[in-house]
Order: C-alpha cells, then structure tokens, then sequence
C-alpha cells in the first residue's frame, strides 16, 4: 500500500494545497466576523483548541493575538509546520481528531472551521459530540461547514481531488443542538476563495454554547 493511501485523505489535499490555501481564504469576511464574535465570549486567558488548524491563520493567530492558550491540531503534516512557523504563539499538533482524546470540559472554547467536511455524516456527528464535552460547560464552540446535502461527492477543491460529505444548513444546526450546544448565531454566506480553478461556495458559521451542567 503507498504512504498515501494509509494517510487521512484530507491530509493528502492540504499537504499538496500548503500556503495556496490560506491565500485563497484570507479574504473571507464572514469567517473574521466569525472569530470576532467567538472574541467577543471569550475571559482573558481563555485555553482554545483549534481544530483543522490549517496554517494557523487567521483563526489560530488571532486567538493568540488576544492573549489567548491555542492548541491546533491538523492532519497535514504541511500544515502543522506552516502553523508552527507563522504563529509562534499557538502550539500546533499533528493529529487526527476522530482519534484524539480529549478530557471532559479541558478547554474554554472549541472552534472547527470546515475540517469536517471529509469526514462521513455519522464521524462528523461523533466529533460534534466530542467537542461539545471537551468544551466546559457554558462554553463556546465556533463551528463552519459548506451546507450541501452531499454524501460522498467526488469533485476538484483548487485542483485537488477530493470526497465531500455535507448536511445542509438546517441538518447540520440540528446536529449541533442534538450534540448538546445550543446556537447562539448563525450566518450564512456565498464566498469565492481567491484561487484560479475555485469557485463559489456556500459556508455556514455557527456558534453555539455547551448547556450548562
């Protein structure tokens, strides 16, 4: 079996993406507005796991930026070196999120920008769950996806070859509630990342907040 077949197959697209990815988000205003809000709830100091932590920016920066603890974890080797050199002020680990334990209640926030979307409905549902505990109780957890009733569509994203699992917008809140967070905004917007073979994509961000015990 090649060293690529026993790889996350999200770690294969980002490995190959590396710096072209970020380049292509770095415009997205919807996902800025995103982590302003999550911000906005956040004591200083607050302990944060970034999940699919790509290049750590922006997301990773600008949570360490405010004073805040980031772990980010990502599958892609690329990246996590990326993230390690850009922000030095964040920790960054290679590791998959689906295998990754996480203590009840260990961070003050979660947050999970479109590093589901290869992983199939019942594995992203268990993540949900997953970081809903880890999560302390009142806490927030900032999550983005593309909301598209897809299962298994094959495709190109920037060139890449990929297999996109999806909910739309009204199934994936759902699943946010059923894992125990309850949705504080919701925004929904059509974006084209900067990048020659792209085009528009629908992105959903929600934040939400574990109930309290």
């Amino acid at each position: 079996m090649a060293e690529e077949d026993r790889r996350a197959p999200a770690a294969v697209v980002f490995d190959a993406l590396g710096p072209a990815y970020e380049r292509a988000f770095a415009g997205s205003a919807p996902h800025r507005a995103s982590l302003d809000r999550l911000l906005e709830l956040l004591a200083p100091g607050s302990r944060v796991l970034d999940v699919g932590s790509g290049t750590g920016r922006p997301t990773a920066q600008a949570l360490a930026e405010a004073g805040h603890r980031v772990l980010g974890i990502d599958v892609s080797p690329v990246m996590v070196g990326l993230a390690a050199r850009q922000v030095p002020g964040a920790e960054f680990r290679l590791a998959d999120i689906r295998e990754t334990p996480l203590a009840e209640g260990s961070f003050d926030a979660v947050c999970a920008y479109f590093s589901l979307l290869q992983m199939s409905r019942a594995e992203q549902a268990d993540v949900v769950a997953k970081l809903a505990r880890a999560v302390r109780p009142g806490g927030p957890v900032a999550l983005a996806t593309v909301p598209l009733d897809l299962e298994g569509a094959e495709g190109l994203f920037m060139g890449q070859p990929v297999r996109v699992t999806s909910f739309t917008a009204e199934a994936f809140t759902r699943l946010v509630a059923d894992a125990g967070l309850t949705v504080l905004s919701e925004e929904q917007a059509l974006f084209t990342p900067d990048h020659p073979e792209a085009v528009p994509e629908p992105h959903l961000f929600l934040l939400a907040r574990r109930e309290a015990d």
